[in-house]
């Protein structure tokens, strides 16, 4: 029997887009609608290639108040290529980007702006 525990407070959401790493020019990975979610390396796949420079995210942020999660958010920012997010709050946990209510706005060199 397996026991699920979900921490207390807010469910927070933060989008962002990643750009490709800068000695690249963009992301390259297989698209196969009969397959999705299998990872299988380029060369081994003759699935169509899907080139894009930039990849929107969206991922779950813990945290129990807004600066906790704008704390946590922070973390994640600074350890990708983003240099923009939005953070919502988000009681559907919705994968969707844009859904919730905008809670703040991060710019790299500017920091965080309240909506």
């Amino acid at each position: 029997m397996a026991v699920i525990c979900k921490a207390g407070g807010m469910n927070y959401f933060l989008d962002y887009t990643i750009p490709a790493a800068p000695d690249n020019a963009e992301f390259e990975f297989p698209h196969d609608e009969i397959r999705p979610g299998t990872t299988i390396p380029l060369s081994e796949t003759n699935a169509d290639v899907v080139h894009t420079p930039e990849l929107p995210a969206r991922t779950g942020i813990i945290g129990a108040t807004v600066p906790e999660a704008k704390l946590e958010a922070e973390q994640l920012i600074t350890h990708s290529r983003a240099t923009e997010a939005s953070l919502y709050e988000d009681p559907s946990n919705s994968l969707q980007a844009g859904v919730g209510t905008l809670v703040a706005t991060f710019t790299e060199g500017s920091g965080w702006q309240d909506a």
